[in-house]
């Protein structure tokens, strides 16, 4: 029997239209991509699993780990397919979810409705007892009402259940109380939001906990179903999630907080394109990942991704912050839009092209896949463009069908703007790849950046299509498409570390603070973080100290590293310029001239992570020898608005120095690189593309 090896690893990454397969053997990456199947969604991975098993002529048991990130958990909030789910919360406190902030996200708006809470009114339930703000017990926990409430739960039919109560972030006692009472009546999953987001605004933690318990059960099933398919097969190593954060996770926790789940895949984009900036020496860089279904930008400073405590799914508003239903876990920080390969055009009422964000998904796919769909998504487009090869597509596994993306062009854009179906492809790709420039500008500006200053890296299996064009129209000059871009986020799960970050809100003045007690707080999140990470290793970790500081008075706060050490007697002095150098980083001055004006710490983090290897380093080169080619086809340009005879290199021909002059595409198995007139390519010594500008001397 043959026994399994860690330095055999497979990554696999669940996406709307597509399940990406990565398999590290020794070093090496073997990779495809398959539909995903919505009714079974672990048999693409067994179906992946074996295709890249056989490719490198190894069994399933060899295979020593598997990572996993799915979008499971986001589609299930999203589509409102989770279960039945009761909140049970502080007397006076039901309909905190349903009134939210009273935020107009739309000002101007005379219609505005807000997004449907997730957990409609009479599934939600309240209870006396009640926790003051320093954490002190104001009124005892009413357990007689409990367990009336238990019975009408256990009547009702429900899946899964959900407690928040007011201030139990900062004294978790009834939250805890209540579980144990209802636990003896129920034997559905019990969420507690002391233990979900322990943060302060109840609206944020209150949703984050009823996010998790809607999608728990959900995905319970998935995850222990997806481990006893993979042990059938042979695959009895174990099994780890990359959460939203970008680290991984047991099974089991995420089993526990599936919450944690809902923006995986992009987050292991988003650590692919940081390890290449590290490969590179890049310290600004902008990550575009454009899969089946959506369109994902991430800024990354010094080889790091931004973080955030809290995001937004489902946004009734595109780009709209406040539209959606926010989760409040850490979660790297990016911008998506409904902007993938399957996503479908349409025409709105005012005679404009619009794209997504219904999506055609796997199922029916793309009009051009020729399995039922008869809508045009921006894969015709690009088909009917030239940009794909319709008998090798997929690596040949998937034949596009022409004359279906015209068809379906022509009567949903084409004919309504009497435009040839070229042309309507034309503003098909156009009205995307300007919606993806605005909202990269719109990111870049929100956290005060230039976006212009910034080296792309692109993937995803769509992206290295629009990547040429996206820089022209951002004014970037150089573009990286690097080995292996079109499953990048099963690439990344591979690079993630064993990592969990570990919150608590305590509101602390600077002038009241006291070290023991910081201390002591900091010690248990420590103690949290690490139990996590020790799940998956037994290497050496690291720690990343933040806290939330704002001037009292304030609304947010701004994240302060801190020193990994205890606080001593110039605690105090030491936080209060830490604050003013982040806060002058953010704003470009900190306030000076008030008397009396308070500095407060909101929200401690402690972020624990083993230790991974640094990549192997690599200098960028702008090529030294032109490479010609003998195949060619007319690929539409968009800078000179024309079909254009275009070389078409097989990426697997080139060697490290070779610049490819655009026009051209660069094909591969699981994507193709688009190369415009106003860009060459050149082969780099890692095996990734170099898009960068003919001006750019070779």
């Amino acid at each position: 029997m043959t026994s399994r090896t860690d330095d055999i690893r497979l990554g696999a990454d669940i996406g709307g239209t597509f399940t990406d397969i990565a398999l590290d053997v020794r070093g090496t990456i073997f990779s495809t991509k398959v539909l995903t199947n919505y009714a079974a969604p672990e048999q693409a991975i067994l179906d992946g699993l074996e295709i890249v098993a056989r490719d490198a002529g190894i069994s399933p048991a060899e295979i020593g780990l598997v990572i996993h990130g799915t979008t499971l958990a986001t589609n299930a909030l999203i589509e409102r397919r989770g279960a039945k789910t009761a909140l049970i919360t502080t007397e006076g406190f039901r309909d905190v979810i349903e009134m939210r902030t009273e935020n107009r996200f739309e000002q101007y708006d005379l219609n505005l409705k807000l997004p449907t809470p997730l957990i409609p009114r009479e599934h939600r339930f309240t209870v006396k007892g009640r926790i003051g703000a320093e954490g002190q017990e104001l009124q005892p926990l009413d357990e007689a009402a409990l367990e009336e409430i238990a019975g009408t739960i256990a009547a009702g039919g429900f899946g899964a259940v959900a407690i928040g109560f007011i201030h139990s972030y900062m004294n978790p006692a009834h939250e805890r109380r209540a579980r144990e009472i209802l636990a003896r009546r129920l034997s559905v999953p019990i969420s507690i939001s002391a233990e979900v987001s322990p943060q302060m605004r109840e609206f944020e933690r209150f949703n984050t906990v009823c996010a998790n318990a809607y999608v728990r059960p959900q995905m319970a099933d998935y995850l222990a179903r997806l481990q006893s398919r993979l042990k059938d097969m042979g695959a009895t190593c174990p099994v780890f999630m990359i959460h939203s954060g970008g680290g991984l996770i047991s099974v089991e926790t995420a089993s526990e907080f599936p919450v944690r789940l809902v923006e995986s895949g992009p987050a292991g984009g988003a650590i692919f394109a940081a390890d290449i900036a590290r490969r590179f020496d890049l310290d600004s860089v902008v990550s575009y990942d454009m899969g089946g279904t959506t369109a994902k930008i991430c800024l990354i400073e010094d080889f790091a991704p931004q973080t955030a405590r809290t995001f937004e799914v489902a946004r009734t508003y595109r780009f709209c912050k406040g539209s959606g239903m926010p989760i409040s876990i850490p979660v790297i920080e990016m911008i998506e839009i409904g902007a993938g390969g399957g996503s479908l055009a349409w025409v709105d009422a005012m005679g404009r092209i619009q794209t997504g964000p219904e999506s055609a998904g796997s199922e029916p796919g793309p009009a051009c896949y020729g399995r039922g769909g008869e809508r045009p998504a921006i894969t015709d487009a690009d088909l009917v463009l030239g940009k794909l090869d319709p008998d090798n597509f997929a690596g040949g596994a998937i034949r596009l069908d022409t004359a279906a993306s015209q068809r379906a062009i022509t009567r949903d854009v084409g004919a309504r703007l009497s435009l040839e179906p070229q042309a309507a492809a034309f503003g098909i790709c156009e009205v995307v790849d300007e919606n993806m420039a605005n909202a990269a500008r719109v990111h870049a500006v929100e956290n005060g950046k230039n976006i212009s200053d910034n080296v792309m890296i692109a993937f995803g299996g769509a992206a290295p299509l629009h990547a040429a064009r996206l820089c022209e129209k951002l004014g970037l000059d150089r573009c990286l498409v690097p080995q292996g871009a079109g499953v990048g986020s099963a690439i990344g799960f591979l690079k993630a570390p064993f990592g969990y970050e570990a919150l608590a809100s305590k509101l602390v003045r600077l002038s009241r603070f006291r070290a023991d007690e910081v201390n002591a707080l900091l010690a248990d999140l420590k103690t949290s973080a690490e139990s996590f990470v020790r799940a998956g290793t037994s290497g050496t970790i690291r720690r990343e100290i933040t806290a939330f500081m704002r001037y009292a008075g304030q609304g947010w706060e701004i994240p302060v590293p801190l020193a990994d050490e205890p606080f001593g007697e110039g605690a105090v002095a030491d936080l209060t310029e830490a604050f003013r150098r982040n806060y002058a980083r953010f704003f470009g001055r900190a306030i000076d001239g008030l008397d009396g004006l308070e500095i407060e710490v909101v929200t401690w983090s402690v972020k624990a992570s083993d230790e991974r290897p640094a990549p192997e380093r690599h200098t960028i080169t702008t090529g030294t020898r032109t490479v010609s080619a003998g195949v060619t086809r007319p690929v539409f340009d968009p800078a000179t608005g024309t079909m254009q005879i275009s070389a078409i290199v097989e990426r697997a021909t080139l060697s490290a120095g070779d610049r490819v002059p655009g026009p051209a595409v660069i094909v591969e198995r699981e994507t193709s690189t688009v190369v415009t007139t106003t860009f060459d390519a050149v082969m780099q010594s890692d095996g990734g593309i170099l898009l960068v500008r003919k001006e750019i001397a070779a």
